[in-house]
């Protein structure tokens, strides 16, 4: 089955199981849109590598797939432990900066700062949330003392997480900073920041990208900690995009709210025209088996229901035996519920006085009026991709497809939901464009003759200003 003509779209981490290119194009001919590099387990000789094929497929069979550059963050752990080592509820144990071996009486933190951000009574999570410990006293320099509350193997190199704690460590560390000037260095579409807490660690990247990069690449902040959905407006307002990381958050917070967080983040992120992404544990049976469970079926179906842009897999596609499978699976579930009624995106009118205030009412009022004429298409140029955000925000039941003559954002427009982008260096009047890009997309196959489409063009087109005009076709 091909993926070609679904809107939501499939994020799969790239790795051993899937970086062979036979595998990756069958892989792309299934659905997928865009391809995660995990920085956390990539150094820059396996991401050329991985980068050249997909640019390879990209180029040799016609598709568009993005390079997302996933940035590991703060990722605190526990250091090498004896084998076999069990810690049982009421034990204590002491947490060191000293490196260590560990066992069931002490453990090495990679995390410097620990003892001083740490206060007593709160609580360090362990293994995603398998082992829990509380605070009972630390020398604020370098050992922090805890009391076992659930127990259980204790292993070597596992995450930390402070659901309670106000860490010190920047977003951006010093192997992100690293990571992300591989990442602009092989020109990904997109960088995925790890562990956002406020707009602040956003505009560090910005100000990285601004200073090194002679274009902009779009952030996708990753929300996994609690202060993140205290700061998620400002957040949004700053960032390009989202990403619901329910692994860490689902850790950080108490799990039976991470449903509902879901859904207040995608709303948020669709009245701002932000697409975001959902993460975790999606297909994660899929990883040894040939299915997915009913229930792994379900959540697919409802974060496409909840209206995400799109879906993400990450060792289902990157250790997992079945990455052509998964995705398959995937794209046929997605097929089935993304034009269903119930997806209710929040109304969100353009506001008055903003600097694209007319190409936003412009935006709004051609996704309204699909439903209203039956039009099969929204068509528009643009060379920034601002009014792709802007219509796929509003989900209309019809193709968006965009025409540009920026190379660099075909690719870069493929997370959004519904967009389909093409290159266009026409030159021509605003009517002998409408024209040839109609004509372009009925060879497509996108429509065919007696449909309504939608144009959005800017007037005059060769002055490359905002667009202002909509035009209604019959084919």
């Amino acid at each position: 089955m091909s993926g070609f003509r679904k809107k939501t779209k499939i994020v799969a981490t790239i790795g051993p199981a899937s970086e062979d290119k036979d595998i990756l194009l069958k892989m792309f001919k299934a659905g997928v849109n865009v391809i995660r590099v995990n920085f956390s387990h990539a150094e820059e000789e396996v991401v050329k590598k991985w980068v050249r094929t997909v640019r390879d497929l990209n180029e040799e069979h016609g598709f568009s797939v993005a390079l997302l550059a996933d940035l590991q963050g703060p990722k605190l752990r526990v250091g090498v432990v004896k084998e076999g080592t069990i810690v049982n509820a009421g034990d204590i144990i002491t947490f060191t900066s000293e490196n260590i071996e560990g066992d069931a009486k002490q453990v090495y933190m990679s995390y410097p700062q620990f003892a001083k951000d740490v206060k007593v009574g709160e609580r360090i999570l362990l293994d995603d949330g398998k082992l829990i410990f509380e605070v009972v006293e630390t020398n604020l320099t370098d050992k922090v003392v805890a009391k076992v509350i659930q127990g259980g193997p204790l292993k070597s190199k596992k995450g930390v997480n402070l659901p309670n704690t106000q860490i010190s460590l920047p977003a951006l560390t010093e192997k992100d900073i690293k990571d992300a000037m591989t990442a602009i260095k092989y020109e990904f579409d997109w960088i995925a920041l790890s562990f956002v807490r406020h707009k602040e660690d956003v505009i560090d990247l910005q100000n990285l990208i601004q200073k090194h990069c002679n274009h902009k690449i779009p952030i996708i902040a990753k929300i996994e900690k609690p202060e993140a959905i205290t700061n998620i407006e400002e957040i949004v307002h700053v960032v390009d995009g989202i990403m619901v990381a329910r692994g860490d958050l689902g850790i950080e917070i108490p799990m039976e709210k991470v449903p509902l967080i879901q859904k207040n983040l995608v709303s948020i992120c669709k009245t701002q025209c932000k697409p975001v992404i959902i993460a975790t544990q999606m297909m994660e049976s899929m990883i040894d088996g040939l299915t997915p469970t009913r229930a792994e079926v379900n959540d697919v179906a409802n974060s496409v229901l909840d209206g995400a842009d799109a879906v993400m897999l990450s060792g289902e596609t990157s250790v997992g035996k079945h990455p052509v499978e998964v995705i398959e699976n995937m794209s046929k579930i997605i097929v089935s519920v993304e034009d269903d009624h119930h997806i209710q995106i929040p109304l969100h009118y353009p506001k008055k006085g903003s600097e694209r205030y007319i190409t936003d009412m412009i935006c709004y009022n051609a996704a309204g009026m699909v439903g209203q004429v039956g039009a099969k298409a929204i068509i528009t140029l643009t060379q920034s991709g601002y009014t792709a955000f802007q219509i796929s925000s509003h989900r209309p039941l019809a193709n968006i497809i965009v025409f540009t003559s920026n190379k660099r954002i075909i690719n870069m427009l493929s997370l959004l939901w519904g967009v389909k982008a093409y290159l266009y260096e026409g030159l021509k009047s605003t009517d002998e464009t409408v024209v040839e890009v109609n004509k372009n997309i009925k060879e497509k196959g996108y429509i065919k003759s007696g449909d309504f489409v939608i144009n959005l063009n800017a007037m005059p087109s060769f002055a490359n200003s905002l667009t202002n005009t909509l035009r209604l076709t019959q084919i």
